[in-house]
């Protein structure tokens, strides 16, 4: 990922964190009656190299069911975008479209959090520091 990151150009990673701002304002004063209370966070914004198209990655908090959230923001995606172009028209030319997706990566480290803490590793025995120095 951090390497995908590195191969954006600056005019892209630039693009992203206005859209990221914007979007952010976006949800929470613009449309924010959408989602049954809950909070939208955008975790990440990825833009084309044509700056045409925008995969936004959202972390949803407060939500009791959230691919009912992320379907009700997919429904709403037009209304989503004709607001971010309210307020960045006249900062680009062309307002891209808009994919959204739920980030996961949180829920993901938690999960991996979970595996390795439960996992049972032996603490070395003594014979083991003694052969390592016996190696040396």
């Amino acid at each position: 990922m951090i390497f995908a990151a590195s191969m954006e150009s600056k005019r892209q990673q630039k693009f992203s964190r206005v859209l990221q701002k914007e979007l952010a304002e976006v949800f929470q004063r613009d449309v924010s009656h959408l989602f049954n209370g809950a909070y939208v966070s955008i975790t990440l914004v990825r833009v084309s190299p044509d700056l045409g198209v925008a995969k936004i990655y959202l972390s949803l908090l407060l939500a009791n069911n959230q691919q009912e959230v992320l379907q009700s923001i997919k429904t709403n995606t037009k209304a989503i975008r004709h607001a971010l172009a309210q307020r960045i028209k006249n900062q680009v030319r062309v307002i891209p479209e808009l994919i959204f997706y739920l980030d996961d990566s949180a829920e993901y480290a938690a999960h991996m959090d979970k595996i390795i803490s439960g996992l049972d590793i032996p603490p070395p025995s003594e014979d083991d520091d003694t052969e390592d120095e016996k190696t040396r």
